[in-house]
């Protein structure tokens, strides 16, 4: 699966703000039914906990997804991506993590 994360040592403090982009496969309105509700799930979970402030899939084209986070380590995006059912049946063509330093906000 490709993915990459950007490795910089920032002086930022902890917990930082992460962006995880998703690339999708073709055709991902059709292919997302069957994992949609355990790719939900773990968004939602994510969200509860407080990592994961917000998400959503870029349209027109649905061609990827953008994930907002707050933690301590990139390495905490990585088990999300895991455990993530799109990723895990292929609908994720690649993947990658940023970090973000927010300025307002």
């Amino acid at each position: 699966m490709p993915g990459r994360r950007e490795s910089a040592t920032l002086p930022y403090p902890s917990p930082m703000h992460y962006l995880l982009f998703y690339d999708y496969v073709d055709d991902m309105l059709a292919k997302r039914d069957p994992v949609r509700p355990g790719h939900l799930e773990l968004v939602r979970a994510w969200h509860e906990r407080g990592a994961l402030k917000m998400a959503g899939a870029m349209t027109d084209p649905l061609d990827g997804a953008v994930f907002v986070f707050t933690c301590d380590s990139p390495s905490d995006i990585d088990a999300f991506v895991a455990a993530d059912p799109y990723v895990a049946n292929n609908l994720v063509t690649g993947w990658r993590v940023r970090p973000w330093n927010v300025v307002v906000g």
